[in-house]
């Protein structure tokens, strides 16, 4: 009975996914999913986006947090709109309330949508948004058999970003194990090796994101 309760939650869940993303295809908005541990570096990685591409896309965030909103005021500190959007303890987002969140955008006046998720390499990998692109990011401290311990956010992810580069000297992190797995998971994922406190790779992803992002938008 228990099994037959989280399918149904799940199956209600792609449905609500279905619209957001009927929805936002109709509009030409490109939605990101960003999905890593708390302290890898989401918003860093956002926010140097943001930096980059805002002279060429119309951009705006939703942060998912279980409490506060201090990424969403750093956000709005840089004149993007921005939701915060709080769990109260959950530790996911789902669909539902990324359909909800949308009514606070003029999505007439958005090319682009990131979404912040909950910092945890389970749950948020189980439910789909409505995303057009997941975004997943190990950075260099958190040790390199995360792959291999939480498969399905790796397997799942168009890109992985591999922050905090630039401290590699420090930790025993083999990067090339990391992209192995990946690989070995999903062919199709993009690798990226990035610093966003050097600038080191970030060119090389945007470049590869902003390429994604026109294709979906037709620029």
């Amino acid at each position: 009975m228990e099994i037959k309760i989280v399918k149904q939650i799940l199956e209600w869940n792609e449905d609500v996914s279905k619209q957001v993303a009927d929805l936002l295809s109709e509009k030409k908005v490109c939605l990101i999913n960003v999905m890593g541990s708390p302290g890898a570096g989401k918003t860093s990685l956002i926010t140097d986006i943001i930096n980059r591409l805002r002279d060429t896309f119309r951009i705006g965030v939703i942060e998912g947090d279980i409490a506060g909103q201090i990424d969403a005021d750093r956000i709005d500190k840089m004149g993007i709109p921005v939701v915060q959007l709080q769990t109260d303890g959950a530790c996911h987002i789902e669909a539902m309330s990324i359909q909800h969140m949308l009514s606070y955008f003029n999505l007439d006046e958005i090319d682009v949508l990131f979404v912040e998720n909950i910092g945890n390499l389970v749950c948020p990998a189980e439910f789909n948004i409505g995303e057009d692109m997941r975004i997943a990011i190990l950075s260099v401290p958190e040790g390199d058999d995360k792959v291999e311990k939480y498969p399905l956010m790796f397997a799942t992810t168009d890109a992985l970003i591999m922050n905090k580069y630039d401290m590699l000297p420090y930790f025993e992190f083999d990067d090339a194990r990391v992209e192995r797995n990946v690989l070995d998971l999903n062919g199709k994922a993009k690798v990226f090796r990035v610093s966003t406190k050097t600038g080191e790779g970030a060119a090389s992803f945007v470049a590869w994101l902003s390429d994604r992002i026109a294709a979906k938008i037709k620029v």
